[in-house]
């Protein structure tokens, strides 16, 4: 495994999983559970520093998050002003977490246990070739995750206010956004509902 030193990844686990209708990130997944997964692929990419937010009141969360991070680089952030799918204010909280000598952060869902270590990879090398702002993996002209924000953006970022979201800031900044085209739909593919885990789980 290579080490990829300089990005940090910023995994969003904070939703209240309502539509799932029980805590999703800890339904199994292979041998592990969604957010082992997430995680596992990350670090198998390389990813030295792995921060999760997650509410204060998500106490199982919480705990198998501390069990994860016995043999991974883990770091819990609460985002103490989530209100309901808020992806916004968790991005902020994760992006104020980072350590001064990362340059470059990967905002990547906790609800995607089909992130591909070669796309994370990819994503990775193309910032050190490109130094580009943001980067965005691409599926057949849709946009997906893990997608990422180097430094001089984040106070930018840090700043937007609700109701503005994620979605706004990447069209203030299109310019900004260098594509990498990926050969298949993972980038896509989140698990919010029973239906969702039932299509993707593998058997």
């Amino acid at each position: 495994m290579t080490e990829i030193n300089g990005i940090t990844a910023i995994i969003l686990a904070a939703g209240s999983s309502t539509r799932m209708g029980q805590p999703k990130l800890l339904l199994p997944w292979r041998d592990n559970t969604i957010l082992g997964e997430v995680t596992s692929t990350l670090v198998k990419a390389g990813i030295q520093e792995i921060i999760i937010v997650i509410q204060p009141k998500q106490n199982l969360l919480k705990s198998h998050i501390q069990q994860l991070s016995i043999d991974k680089p883990l770091r819990i952030v609460l985002n103490e002003s989530f209100d309901s799918e808020d992806m916004l204010s968790s991005i902020r909280y994760g992006l104020k977490a980072i350590k001064p000598s990362y340059e470059a952060a990967l905002i990547t869902l906790g609800d995607q246990p089909q992130i591909q270590e070669n796309v994370v990879r990819d994503i990775c090398s193309c910032y050190f070739q490109s130094k580009a702002p943001i980067i965005i993996p691409s599926y057949h002209m849709q946009r997906g995750h893990p997608w990422l924000i180097s430094r001089p953006l984040w106070s930018t970022l840090i700043q937007l206010e609700q109701p503005s979201t994620p979605q706004d800031f990447l069209k203030q900044h299109q310019k900004d956004i260098h594509y990498i085209l990926v050969d298949n739909p993972s980038i896509l593919q989140d698990i919010d509902t029973p239906q969702d885990y039932k299509k993707h789980k593998p058997l």
